[in-house]
């Protein structure tokens, strides 16, 4: 069960940076942001047509106020956010920046497989039967599970009800763990996080914020930056970004990248 907890804190929370030095040379500073010549403003947003390359610019002035390690370990994470973009420029100058930065490759997505092995061996009602009694294969990353069969639903009404049921779970503690840190604590935090990212991509704002008011940190730049796809102007958020969060931790930035980064792909929620 120790596994479930682990799993299920690690998608709500955020990957902690590695502590240990890394072997071999100092790697390379990224390069601070550029002086304001005299007689120009600072632009403390990002709005207008150039956001894109604002927003990642002010993530790299963040990342640069990190130590030099942590610099080098961030790297993959823009490369990976800037490979695909639609806007060629863009996409050629942040290759030009990173070099042969390499880029990790996406990994086998378990709770899809899980997901798509489970309809197939119970159907669709003995799938929501396991998924309710967190049976196997559902005894382990059961947000993550359930959140990967909410695309595989049949119908849009067995799709709201699936959500359903997850919000049902992300509210509701098991008896005995209230106020205390539990497994269960894990488990309900990361069901709000899963649905917060299903909310994000389907552009639903209230379910968005009562999914975000129960993950582990509501406060995260991230859900900042989900919630701004939906309403727009994410752009605002630049000068928070560029100032980073005084640590020398590299989750900042990430969590700048993972959420900004459903904008660059798929744009901002209509109307």
């Amino acid at each position: 069960m120790l596994r479930v907890a682990l799993f299920s804190c690690f998608l709500a929370v955020g990957a902690c940076a590695a502590t240990a030095a890394p072997s071999g040379p100092a790697p390379a500073q990224m390069a601070p942001a550029q002086m304001v010549p005299q007689g120009m403003s600072f632009q403390a947003d990002c709005a207008g047509p150039a956001e894109a390359n604002c927003m990642l610019e002010a993530a790299w002035q963040a990342a640069s106020l990190l130590p030099a390690d942590k610099q080098t370990r961030l790297k993959p994470a823009f490369a990976e956010t800037t490979r695909g973009l639609k806007d060629e420029m863009l996409a050629s100058k942040w290759q030009m920046r990173l070099g042969k930065t390499p880029v990790r490759e996406p990994a086998p997505d378990f709770a899809r497989e899980q997901a798509e092995g489970a309809i197939a061996a119970y159907g669709w009602e003995g799938f929501f039967q396991k998924a309710r009694l967190g049976e196997a294969p559902l005894n382990m990353g059961r947000p993550e599970i359930m959140g990967a069969a909410i695309e595989l639903a049949p119908n849009p009404m067995e799709r709201l009800r699936l959500i359903d049921m997850m919000f049902s779970f992300a509210g509701v503690p098991k008896p005995g763990t209230i106020g205390q840190f539990s497994q269960d604590d894990f488990e309900r935090a990361s069901f709000s996080h899963v649905l917060a990212e299903q909310m994000m991509k389907d552009c639903k704002l209230d379910e968005f914020d009562r999914a975000r008011d129960r993950t582990a940190a509501p406060e995260s730049i991230r859900y900042e930056l989900w919630r701004a796809r939906i309403t727009g102007g994410a752009g605002k958020l630049a000068p928070q970004i560029r100032q980073g969060d005084g640590s020398d931790d590299t989750t900042f930035v990430r969590h700048v990248l993972e959420g900004y980064g459903p904008i660059l792909k798929r744009g901002y929620c209509a109307g």
